[in-house]
């Protein structure tokens, strides 16, 4: 079992009003507002005229069409398969983040690349661009629960407690596409991997030939279910790293389990995947009999165990178009 150096009353206290805040959804409506209406956009990006702040879902619209038409084959833009219809509608080209940061390095001809995504995304889009490309994110605020609870600076101080125990150098380190691209440097600098959510159990049978064990982020919950999937013991053989503890905590760690580990899962997870729930699914069965139930494997294993099947956004779309 991870062994948490904390009160358990006042840990799971907080766990519980930290997992509440990034769980909620201020609005359960797709229909696009106006821009002084999103918080995220009128906090961060104040640097916006404000001719757009107050332009209306249909109005914006109009004017993303006359923008297209202007600047034809100059411009391509990649839509997230998450994003709603009024941008997909407008998209060149739909997939997840990486299928996307390919497609786009193939279109040389075009001079801007506009990544309807969030920012780890456009990073990934603007490492494979040309030279002559521009890359352009719409809304600068656009981040990601999950890449962010995975800051450099905590991962590369956990790579130092690690270190200083001797297991850095039986350790091979994993981050997932969705992470900062100072952390996919990081791994490539410490003989490590990146790996995708449909490669994941590809990529960590491949680090452990290698080496013993495995640091994984940003999300515990993916890294927790390949594992599983590999045959490997959640409480065992997994130990999960708590970055809030801070330096020398070891993660909220003994030291004995962690030289025991094959697993070191960061504390980190997609708030949106993590409000799906076993009652929802079971719920769906209830009201639909011999219903076929598809998770991503950013849910809870919970929720992946309930499910009939589980695998990457362009696996999800691949079986509902089959």
């Amino acid at each position: 079992m991870v062994t948490l150096l904390e009160r358990p009353s006042e840990g799971k206290v907080e766990r519980d009003l930290v997992e509440r805040e990034l769980m909620r959804c201020d609005t359960d409506t797709l229909d696009t507002v106006p821009l002084a209406d999103e918080r995220a956009a009128s906090h961060w990006q104040q640097d916006i005229p404000d001719a757009y702040l107050n332009l209306t879902g249909p109005e914006i619209i109009e004017r993303i069409a006359i923008a297209r038409r202007r600047l034809g084959r100059r411009a391509v833009v990649l839509g997230h398969h998450y994003q709603r219809e009024d941008i997909i509608q407008f998209a060149d080209y739909r997939g997840d983040s990486f299928k996307l940061a390919r497609w786009a390095a193939a279109q040389p001809e075009a001079e801007y690349i506009v990544f309807c995504g969030v920012h780890f995304m456009a990073e990934a889009a603007d490492i494979l661009s040309a030279g002559h490309q521009r890359v352009i994110l719409p809304n600068l605020a656009a981040g990601c629960s999950m890449a962010d609870m995975a800051d450099p600076d905590d991962v590369y101080a956990a790579w130092e407690e690690l270190d200083e125990l001797g297991l850095a150098a039986e350790t091979t380190p994993i981050t997932y596409m969705n992470s900062a691209a100072s952390l996919k440097a990081f791994c490539g600098e410490h003989d490590g991997i990146v790996c995708t959510s449909s490669n994941a159990d590809r990529v960590v049978r491949w680090a452990l030939e290698r080496k013993p064990r495995v640091l994984f982020f940003p999300d515990e919950h993916l890294g927790r279910n390949t594992g599983a999937k590999l045959g490997f013991n959640t409480e065992t053989d997994m130990a999960l790293w708590d970055f809030r503890k801070g330096y020398g905590a070891l993660g909220g760690n003994n030291e004995e389990h962690l030289r025991r580990a094959k697993f070191y899962l960061w504390r980190g997870w997609c708030s949106v995947h993590a409000r799906f729930s076993v009652q929802q699914i079971e719920k769906a069965r209830a009201e639909y009999p011999g219903i076929k139930v598809v998770v991503h494997p950013e849910c809870r294993k919970s929720v992946v165990d309930a499910a009939d099947m589980d695998g990457s956004t362009e696996f999800i779309s691949k079986v509902i178009a089959e």
